[in-house]
């Protein structure tokens, strides 16, 4: 995601500690007025093959690949970008990316990534939920929630389940891969606009 430099910042946060209602308002506004951004996904298979933290990485490769792809930034020179990751890892991209903790709630950049990532993996699992009604993801997101739990000790696995997650559940029932699992936001500016406003350099990049 490439921000402007006059872009609203006091509409970000980390995304989990903004309610429903105001990232659904500052996913609008992202949407409308960012440069670039690009969201990337790993399936539970690929979860349960690489590990999450390798499947984190591969989405927001991913991601910063949708990015560059769907700018609007037509002429802009991306190997002449700076990332920013939040955590202590980076993505194998082709900039100089540096892990910041916390970066979700110190780089606008990065909070407006997280907000997309997670207002679109919220938007998948409540599409799942139409599928899978019994497993109540429209509910409790795909997180490990006593009701998500229960549910996968009475009906087993579902079709999206990672089976690599807390695996003493699945025991008793046959296991089946799963399509759905993390994803990243990734967001971008280039030293120019770094000159303008340096709260908005670099890129960041969130994977859950």
């Amino acid at each position: 995601m490439i921000l402007p430099p006059d872009f609203p910042v006091d509409i970000l946060d980390d995304s989990k500690k903004l309610s429903a209602t105001a990232r659904e308002k500052a996913r609008l506004v992202i949407y409308s007025q960012a440069l670039a951004l690009g969201i990337g996904w790993a399936s539970a298979a690929e979860i349960d093959a690489i590990n999450i933290h390798k499947a984190s990485l591969l989405a927001m490769k991913r991601a910063f690949g949708e990015m560059i792809g769907g700018a609007k930034i037509r002429n802009a020179d991306f190997c002449d970008c700076r990332a920013i990751v939040d955590g202590l890892f980076v993505p194998d991209i082709p900039v100089p990316c540096e892990p910041l903790v916390k970066a979700d709630t110190l780089v606008p950049a990065v909070m407006a990534a997280s907000i997309i990532a997670k207002t679109a993996r919220d938007r998948l699992m409540e599409y799942y939920g139409l599928f899978y009604p019994e497993y109540g993801y429209e509910r409790h997101k795909g997180y490990p929630t006593k009701a998500h739990r229960e549910a996968i000790l009475r009906w087993g696995p579902s079709p999206i389940q990672r089976l690599s997650f807390s695996p003493h559940l699945f025991e008793n029932h046959g296991g089946h891969g799963g399509i759905h699992g993390g994803h990243g936001g990734i967001s971008t500016t280039n030293h120019h606009e770094q000159k303008r406003k340096t709260s908005h350099r670099g890129t960041g990049a969130q994977g859950e």
